[in-house]
């Protein structure tokens, strides 16, 4: 199934049913009274978020999606049948904007989420509402109201708690081939990555965290360069980057110190906030580069890129060094979920023992804390 992260949609809801004008003329009642019924209501159209789906390809080519209208009225006090609704299933991540004004209407964040997009209009009113001591054979009835209609955008962005990002052929689809259940694409040329992969990696009984790996970015993306931007947006609900770096000597090609500055400036030219996140610098390939020279040329790369954050030196394809990147990942994301929980608990500040207790598990406390000594 071709991976599709972007539709736009046409949906309508249907007209409420009409109200009737009736009287009642059975034969020992010939004057019975108003009995006309009320007309039903239009159907509406909802998305429901469904962890099963991971695309939108439903949508690229199903572009409308019109629910029934309300039958209307009947006489013998009988009322129209209200239509069903629509439901459109979409995958957990999307977001869903009105086309002509940008109006973000539903984020879909949680399987199961239910969201109303249009609204089935109303169902009119039969004359038997319209009875009254000085009226007591109305021939007044409503109709229904239209049914609300939309254009929408329809914007996927996967859920993932941390994200690759690197040039292309830095190792992003091995590494998460290597530490979770992805299974990518990969092959000795650039651009194997077509689209976004998602992984699983365990750490053990309900320690997990979700990675995803994103097609490579490479200087001139803003201008449309490689596959441009289109899917730095999967990266945007991230709580993680990590930046591949192929760390092996170059034979001909480009410096990579100069292409890792070159890629955070096209991180910076798509999304500021996106450039903020917390990032660490993850060194590929080291199995190319004999041990004794490892620690050097790591020492040199930090140094010339002027990096201040957490560095991990690793081998994806031996697997070296990647228990220690795992483990120290899911660290920093369970002390974020700490910190979370306690924010959404209380507004207080967290004590001593809580603070010394997350920042024992972010790699980023401890590297400060080796540098002050």
């Amino acid at each position: 199934m071709p991976f599709i992260d972007e539709a736009r949609i046409t949906v309508i809801a249907g007209n409420g049913g009409n109200g009737v004008v009736s009287f009642n003329r059975e034969k020992f009642r010939p004057k019975g009274g108003p009995d006309g019924g009320d007309g039903g209501r239009g159907g509406g159209v909802w998305a429901l978020a469904d962890n099963n789906i991971n695309t939108l390809v439903d949508f690229r080519f199903s572009r409308l999606f019109r629910a029934k209208n309300g039958e209307h009225g009947k006489g013998a006090d009988r009322y129209g049948k209200s239509a069903e609704d629509i439901v459109l299933r979409m995958p957990v991540g999307t977001t869903i904007r009105d086309a002509e004004t940008n109006e973000v209407l539903a984020d879909l964040t949680d399987a199961g989420q239910r969201q109303l997009l249009v609204q089935g209009g109303e169902g009119g009113w039969g004359n038997i509402h319209f009875k009254s001591a000085t009226n007591r054979a109305p021939r007044q009835k409503t109709d229904g109201k239209p049914g609300e209609q939309r254009e929408l955008c329809l914007e996927l962005r996967v859920l993932a708690d941390v994200g690759l990002l690197g040039l292309p052929n830095a190792g992003k689809s091995t590494l998460i081939a290597a530490v979770s259940n992805a299974r990518p694409r990969i092959a000795d040329y650039p651009f194997t990555t077509l689209h976004p992969n998602l992984g699983v990696v365990r750490m053990g009984v309900e320690k997990s965290f979700v990675i995803a790996d994103i097609p490579g970015l490479i200087e001139g993306a803003s201008e449309g360069a490689g596959l441009g931007h289109r899917f730095l947006r999967h990266l945007q609900r991230t709580n993680l980057l990590l930046h591949l770096v192929d760390i092996s000597p170059p034979e001909g090609g480009d410096d990579p110190v100069r292409s890792a500055k070159a890629l955070v400036r096209e991180l910076e030219k798509y999304d500021a906030a996106l450039a903020e996140k917390p990032r660490w610098l993850v060194l590929n390939k080291l199995d190319v580069i004999p041990e004794a020279a490892q620690a050097r040329i790591i020492r040199d790369f930090v140094r010339q890129l002027r990096w201040k954050g957490p560095v991990f030196g690793i081998s994806a394809v031996t697997q070296a060094g990647c228990t220690e990147l795992v483990r120290a990942i899911y660290q920093h994301i369970h002390a974020q979920q700490l910190l979370q929980q306690r924010a959404q608990r209380s507004m207080l500040p967290l004590s001593v023992r809580e603070m010394d207790s997350v920042a024992s598990d972010d790699p980023r406390f401890k590297q400060e804390e080796e540098a002050r000594e």
